[in-house]
């Protein structure tokens, strides 16, 4: 059954108190490579979502690039590299997997996961190979040994994880486009229902045969044997939003807790006073039906005077959710058309981590922990 996040529920939508994460001041880069850039982040989980011991330490993936000075360019040279979080921050362990001849060109977002001795990594293989500069989408895997010191090597060849697109999903196969206005079928993000123990692919989709151009959805696909199988979508937003980004399921006190990120910008008209935030719905089994938390769907939402300052978040079993510092101290100001300036204003560092709360149908943000 798929639900709908309808406008009704996006016209509610008005940020609170308990959903305004704290300006950031100033972001802080620890041991990260200053002449990269980082932005969307997820940990190593193991298969019930909690963040992993990987034998003492905790690591995390982020998507990086060189520091070309215009943040617009990043998306072109996209590389998934290998993050630890110590207690003094974060440090860049380098790429995470090896160059090798691959038929796409870049890796986008998704997730990992580890059982104790190997690491699987689902993720987003952009562009093509033959022609740089593209914006097909198509959802991979690898997977690795977890070697004495908790780090993961010996990555297999990556591989399809989805070959074939069913007709309830819009193929994101074009190769010119636009942020914001691209379809989607990327950001995988593994989930293992813990009602009977079978493992999910949950990813940011587009809808088929939709009424409106605005049709982002939250795709899912199921393992059988050794293949995912698609499913028809968990949600979409049909009339109401283009993009659910980095969608994946967090299972909290009994219940099924679908999360996604979107911009202002990729709201339908009329719906574009909804914030950059992270918004989800809750569901009392993991095929819904869905309603929206907080009523609205917003969960997260930037300081008013800085509704950029943040963006990509994702939330752990733990309820601790990760973003990066997107444009910060802007203090109300739009963003100014030099790249140079717009630059000067790009974190490009992973954010303060956050702490959710959860009681019934409400979700809040509880407290900011620092990275």
């Amino acid at each position: 059954m798929t639900s709908v996040w309808t406008r009704e529920d996006a016209s509610r939508i008005d940020p609170r108190p308990e959903n305004r994460i704290s300006e950031i001041t100033r972001p802080r880069r620890s041991d990260l490579h200053r002449d990269r850039v980082y932005w969307d982040m997820w940990p190593i989980q193991d298969r019930d979502g909690w963040i992993a011991d990987c034998r003492g330490r905790e690591l995390w993936m982020a998507l990086t690039a060189p520091d070309r000075g215009d943040p617009s360019l990043r998306h072109f040279e996209a590389k998934i590299r290998l993050l630890e979080r110590k207690p003094d921050g974060w440090t860049d362990l380098g790429d995470v997997l090896p160059d090798r001849a691959v038929p796409y060109e870049r890796e986008w977002a998704g997730s990992a996961v580890t059982d104790g001795t190997t690491v699987s990594l689902y993720f987003t293989a952009a562009g093509t190979a033959e022609k740089p500069g593209g914006y097909q989408q198509a959802l991979y895997e690898t997977h690795a040994r977890m070697r004495e010191d908790g780090l993961p090597v010996d990555w297999s060849v990556p591989a399809p994880s989805v070959p074939v697109i069913t007709d309830d999903y819009q193929p994101a196969d074009a190769h010119e486009g636009e942020a914001g206005k691209i379809k989607a079928f990327r950001d995988p993000a593994y989930f293992r229902d813990p009602a009977d123990g079978r493992e999910y692919l949950v990813f940011t989709a587009s809808l088929a045969n939709a009424q409106s151009e605005f049709n982002g959805a939250v795709g899912i696909a199921r393992k059988e044997g050794a293949q995912w199988n698609l499913l028809p979508p968990l949600v979409h937003a049909d009339g109401v939003n283009n993009e659910l980004e980095r969608a994946h399921v967090v299972f909290h006190d009994g219940r099924y807790h679908l999360f996604w990120v979107t911009q202002s910008s990729t709201f339908a008209p009329g719906l574009r006073h909804a914030p950059n935030g992270m918004y989800g719905m809750v569901a009392d089994s993991l095929f819904g039906p869905y309603r929206p938390l907080n009523h609205s769907g917003l969960v997260l939402a930037n300081p008013s005077d800085e509704p950029m300052q943040s963006y990509s978040w994702f939330a752990s079993r733990e309820l601790i959710v990760s973003s990066f510092v997107d444009f910060w101290g802007m203090d109300g100001r739009e963003l100014p058309r030099d790249h140079s300036q717009v630059a000067d204003r790009f974190g490009g560092v992973p954010a303060p981590l956050l702490q959710l709360t959860i009681k019934q149908d409400r979700c809040e943000l509880l407290q900011t922990i620092d990275a």
